[in-house]
C-alpha cells in the first residue's frame, strides 16, 4: 500500500513556469485522502523551496538541500549534516582556483557574491530543464522568483565563514560548459569519504557531506513514520534524486529525466510539463505490486 510520495522539484513536481500544476495539486489531495504523505525532495533550501510549492493545499514535510537537513510538516528540523569545516576551506580553494561560480547554503540562508550571475545561472537551468522556454523569458522567471526567495549577496564569502556558528549544507558549483568542465573536482573530490557530489542540472554540480543524500535521508524520515520502504514512492528526473529512487520501494523516473534516472526507475512517467507526478502518483494507487515492478510507459 502506497504510504509516502517523496517528489523532486525542479524538472518534476515544477513546470516550466516553475509552479505546481493544478492537475499535480488534484493528485497530491487524492493521495492524502487515500492515507499516502507527500514530501518534498530538493536541492534546494527551505526558505528557497516553501514558496515555490505555496500553491500545495497539503502541507507536506521537506527533504532539503539533498538530505542534509530533513523538516517536519510543521518545521521541526529533525537532521542537520553539514559539511566539515576543513573541507570547505579547502573545496573554496579548488573551485576558485578553477574560476566556477559558486553559492554556500548555509544554516543561514543561501548565500552569493554575485546577483547578476545568480539570475543568469538560474534561467540557464530553466532553459535546459524547459527546452521550450527562451532564455529572455528564462531570465524573466529567474528574476520574479529570486525576490521571493531567501538570497543574502556579501562581497566575500570570507566575511560570512569567520562566525563559527555558520553551518555550510551544501556548495553548489555552476559552469556553461556542462558537466566535462567539472572534472578536475570530481577527480580530487570524489574518492573522498567525506563529500558526495551530484548534480540536479548539466551546468552544475551539488557538494554535500556523505551523509547528505535524498535516499538516506528518505530512509530516516520513513522510518521514522513506520514505513516500510516497499511502501515509499520516489520521483525524480536528476542524478541527485538517484539515491531516493533506487532506494523506494517504487522508483519513478520522469519523462524529461536523464536516461541514467530512467534506467534505475521501476516506471517512467510523463514530464514535468504534462503532469508527471500526477500520473506517477494514480499509478501508485491503483497498480498490483506485481504491476509496479514491470511498469515502464
Amino acid at each position: 500500500m502506497l504510504k509516502m510520495i517523496v517528489s523532486d522539484m525542479d524538472g518534476t513536481l515544477l513546470n516550466d513556469k516553475m509552479t505546481v500544476s493544478p492537475g499535480n495539486i488534484a493528485a497530491i489531495e487524492e493521495a492524502t485522502k487515500a492515507g499516502a504523505e507527500f514530501v518534498v525532495a530538493t536541492g534546494r533550501g527551505l526558505t528557497e523551496a516553501q514558496p515555490l510549492v505555496a500553491d500545495l493545499t497539503v502541507k507536506p514535510a521537506f527533504i532539503t538541500l539533498n538530505g542534509a537537513r530533513v523538516f517536519s510538516e510543521t518545521g521541526e528540523l529533525l537532521v542537520d549534516l553539514p559539511i566539515p569545516q576543513g573541507l570547505v576551506t579547502k573545496l573554496r580553494r579548488d573551485i576558485e582556483a578553477e574560476g566556477y561560480y559558486y553559492e554556500l547554503v548555509t544554516n543561514r540562508g543561501i548565500f552569493s557574491e554575485s546577483k547578476v550571475r545568480r539570475i543568469q545561472n538560474v534561467a540557464d537551468v530553466l532553459t535546459r530543464l524547459n527546452p521550450d522556454t527562451s532564455f529572455k523569458i528564462a531570465v524573466v522567471l529567474a528574476s520574479a522568483r529570486l525576490e521571493l526567495m531567501n538570497i543574502h549577496y556579501v562581497d566575500s564569502f570570507d566575511s560570512l565563514l569567520v562566525d563559527p556558528t555558520v553551518e555550510v549544507l551544501k556548495m553548489l558549483v555552476f559552469d556553461s560548459r556542462g558537466q566535462a568542465a567539472f572534472a578536475p573536482i570530481r577527480e580530487a573530490y570524489d574518492a573522498n569519504a567525506g563529500l558526495v557530489i551530484t548534480s540536479s542540472s548539466p551546468n552544475n554540480i551539488e557538494i554535500n557531506s556523505v551523509e547528505a543524500q535524498k535516499g538516506l535521508a528518505l530512509a530516516r524520515l520513513a522510518k521514522l513514520r513506520g514505513y516500510a520502504m516497499t511502501d515509499v514512492m520516489a520521483i525524480g528526473d536528476n542524478l541527485n534524486d538517484e539515491s531516493m529512487i533506487a532506494s523506494a520501494g517504487m522508483g519513478v523516473a520522469m519523462g524529461n529525466a536523464v536516461p541514467a534516472i530512467k534506467k534505475i526507475a521501476q516506471y517512467v512517467t510523463a514530464t514535468n510539463i504534462q503532469d508527471g507526478v500526477a500520473q506517477a502518483i494514480r499509478w501508485g494507487l491503483a497498480a498490483k505490486p506485481a504491476a509496479q515492478a514491470k511498469a515502464r510507459v
